[in-house]
């Protein structure tokens, strides 16, 4: 039986495992912390085909500048003397035109239906997977006219795409949640999305690999590499070495410095995002939605709880949390819900996380060309949960040596040279 060592533990890394083990394979996961804390627990629970936009889109760079002195602002880069980050920040600005959005809509699009198709037809027809998924649709609430032009030709390109998308006028938008008052012009309902409660699907995947026979390695992160004959043959880690027939690297927000060491350059960058949770929510909604101006998502999760989340702050994973972001979120919150009146919590009800960034705003996935034997999944950015299932599947089909379900040229390793 062929050895498959993994590194990363998030949704990307354990879904690899998942499939791996089901192809047969002795699958070993490695984990820097204890597979508990990184970005697959803090996020607001989507797994959204809408989400064919790419982060790298044209203005996004210059309303980039504008935010950077607001303390508050949802998108944010960090200024600093890095040659990576000046790297990432050339190629991120060159990729954010028109025509790149165009270009990466099929190919997202074609990578969340596969994930969601897995999801609900492979993983949770499983009893085991209790995750409180409801595949009920997604609001996109706007309040001007700008983003309700923008929205109505979002939703001809969603009908282009063949994705089940709606305009909704405000009273549609207001009917469908009759619990509270929304300031807003309209929204696209987005029926094709579905969310989940991620902190429990984490917990579930964790504990059906190990029933499996999955060893899950927690605090051990990867050192270096022996190679041999073009192929990875051990991974040293802290603690041990692994030997390895084939080695996945899904290592989210470290993965550029990983991916040095076998001599592949990756343009990524963290990006922290922040989330709180209210449990028993005296605040109800009927769905998820995405508030386009704030920047900011709301989530309705596990019967009882509700999750808001955002920003996105591209810095590095030493830098202290800003937790002035959250307050931002909540502010967001309020320009939309004007009923929610949040109160700041204290830091140790917050939680933040490190979003793997790719510089065109599209995750790589594929083998790298100097060792046959390794397969990269990263750079997913916010949507690593819904992308999850379906990358851990392409990541199995890529190690066995078969035809991928979907296209993988454009999330090519190696597509920046």
């Amino acid at each position: 039986m062929e050895n498959v060592i993994v590194a990363g533990g998030g949704i990307i890394g354990l879904s690899s495992a998942y499939y791996l083990q089901q192809a047969g394979y002795n699958v070993t996961v490695l984990d820097r912390s204890d597979f508990l804390d990184n970005c697959s627990y803090g996020n607001c629970g989507y797994v959204c085909p809408s989400h064919f936009i790419p982060l790298a889109t044209p203005g996004i760079v210059k309303q980039g500048l504008k935010w950077m002195l607001n303390s508050q602002s949802p998108f944010y880069v960090q200024p600093r003397l890095s040659r990576s980050l000046i790297d990432w920040g050339l190629k991120f600005m060159k990729s954010a035109t028109k025509e790149h959005v165009e270009r990466s809509a099929v190919p997202l699009r074609d990578i969340a239906l596969l994930s969601q198709q897995e999801y609900e037809q492979a993983w949770f027809k499983q009893p085991v997977f209790d995750v409180a998924y409801e595949h009920k649709g997604l609001l996109e609430i706007f309040q001007t006219p700008e983003a309700a032009e923008h929205a109505h030709h979002t939703v001809e390109k969603a009908h282009d795409l063949g994705l089940d998308a709606t305009l909704l006028n405000y009273d549609e938008m207001q009917a469908r949640e009759p619990h509270t008052r929304i300031n807003g012009l309209g929204a696209i309902f987005f029926k094709c999305d579905a969310h989940l409660y991620p902190n429990r699907l984490m917990q579930v995947l964790i504990g059906l690999l190990r029933e499996r026979g999955v060893n899950l390695v927690p605090n051990e992160e990867v050192l270096r590499f022996e190679t041999a004959n073009g192929a990875v043959r051990r991974v040293i880690t802290s603690k041990h070495a692994y030997t390895a027939d084939a080695v996945v690297l899904a290592t989210g927000s470290w993965s550029r410095e990983v991916a040095a060491q076998l001599g592949t350059k990756l343009p990524l960058m963290p990006g922290r995002g922040y989330s709180i949770t209210l449990e028993n929510s005296p605040y109800h909604v009927n769905y998820p939605a995405i508030l386009v101006e704030g920047r900011a998502a709301i989530t309705p999760m596990d019967g009882n709880k509700i999750r808001f989340g955002g920003t996105m702050e591209i810095t590095s994973t030493s830098t202290p949390p800003r937790y002035s972001r959250v307050q931002g979120i909540l502010n967001a919150v309020r320009r939309f819900f004007p009923e929610f009146d949040v109160p700041m919590p204290p830091a140790e009800k917050i939680w933040y996380g490190y979003r793997p960034c790719s510089a065109d705003g599209l995750p790589f996935i594929g083998r790298i060309s100097k060792y046959d034997n390794v397969v990269v999944a990263t750079g997913h950015s916010m949507l690593g949960l819904s992308l999850g299932a379906g990358t851990g599947k392409l990541v199995s089909e890529l190690v066995g040596r078969k035809t991928t379900s979907i296209d993988l040229k454009p999330f090519e390793v190696e597509r920046f040279g």
